[in-house]
């Protein structure tokens, strides 16, 4: 499976990989976990450093992916550290991706139980998801990305269209002083704020996909750049809708910025049910990547061209899963248990794998 791969993504389907990757269930209640963290009305500059940050680390991956351009993570990090420990690496990457997609599936569960379908089992809701992203991911990456293309313009309309909305009652005052307690505790935040970015890595695994690789420049600074916005005024339309203290308050800090106000005349006054319906494509987004992710790596551990066969057996291993945790509370601690992990597998370790790249590069030209 060291071969040019036959299916091909375009630029922008390029750049809706990263933007449905990294946007999820995280951002509705990112501006609570960055207050938390931050005690001031300083998270959006968290925000813009750690933007800073996951742009420079995604050209270091590329500049990674360029030394094996027709391979994916689980094929070449095994040259860089050898066969065994390249495999070992892989599994625990693809045992990652299962339980994100887990945790995705069971995020779109636990949104749709508690918002929308009150009272319905969450076995019942979660089903009809898995066997929707299985018919999607047994296509390939060609329909997932023709999907993705679909998926996002709705999302970016709609939400930013709910969250402009509610800019009445907004307040400057509660966004300052900017700084007031110096730059410490932006630099506390950067570590939340920076996981928030986590699917940044999928360059990893599709630049081997990309049919113009010269334009990926272009996909980093729209990939990364649109989740970086979004982040942005949320996080700025929420705290200086509530205050710092008003956030903390809040369980889910967005649904409660849109439920705060209404617009007579339009054609809906329930903002946040929209809101909630077009959030759970999104998530729906991140849990098929994360499962193809997932599958990809068995069958190039296994190397095996069919993934098919791969596909299946996963599934009921994601359900078991995304079963396991008994409530909300269980879910969000999953979820914290999954950040932290991507910031050892995905911060980390590539930092490691250029550097061992890079030193290997520099003997082999000196010999």
């Amino acid at each position: 499976m060291s071969s040019s791969p036959i299916d091909r993504i375009s630029t922008s389907q390029t750049i809706m990989f990263f933007v449905n990757f990294i946007l999820g269930a995280g951002i509705l209640i990112l501006p609570r976990a960055i207050t938390e963290k931050v005690k001031t009305p300083d998270g959006w500059i968290s925000i813009i450093l750690s933007g800073l940050i996951i742009m420079l680390l995604v050209f270091m991956l590329v500049w990674l992916c360029k030394q094996y351009p027709n391979e994916t993570f689980y094929q070449f990090n095994q040259k860089i550290i050898g066969k065994w420990l390249g495999i070992l690496l892989s599994i625990i990457i693809i045992i990652y991706y299962i339980v994100l997609s887990a945790l995705e599936v069971r995020a779109m569960a636990e949104t749709t139980r508690l918002f929308l379908l009150q009272g319905t089992p969450t076995w019942a809701i979660t089903i009809p998801y898995l066997w929707i992203g299985l018919y999607l991911v047994l296509g390939g990456i060609n329909p997932m990305a023709r999907m993705l293309e679909i998926i996002f313009p709705i999302t970016f309309l709609f939400f930013l269209l709910v969250i402009f909305l509610g800019f009445g009652i907004f307040e400057i005052d509660n966004l300052r002083p900017v700084l007031g307690m110096g730059i410490k505790p932006v630099l506390k935040g950067i570590k939340t704020t920076s996981l928030s970015f986590s699917g940044f890595e999928i360059i990893l695994f599709i630049f081997t996909f990309m049919q113009e690789k010269n334009k990926v420049t272009k996909s980093i600074i729209f990939g990364i750049g649109i989740p970086f916005i979004f982040y942005t005024i949320t996080v700025i339309a929420v705290i200086g809708a509530f205050s710092v203290d008003g956030v903390l308050l809040q369980t889910w800090p967005v649904l409660t910025y849109v439920r705060s106000y209404d617009i007579t005349g339009l054609f809906t006054e329930r903002f946040d049910s929209l809101l909630l319906v077009i959030w759970i494509m999104q998530i729906f987004a991140t849990f098929i990547i994360a499962f193809y992710i997932s599958t990809l790596g068995l069958a190039q551990i296994f190397k095996k061209r069919r993934i098919h066969p791969f596909i299946f057996g996963t599934l009921p291993v994601i359900y078991i899963i995304a079963m396991i945790p008994k409530d909300i509370n269980e879910t969000m601690k999953l979820a914290d248990m999954i950040g932290n992990s991507a910031f050892y597998l995905f911060f980390l370790l590539p930092l490691l794998l250029i550097l061992i790249t890079f030193v290997r590069k520099k003997f082999d030209g000196k010999m």
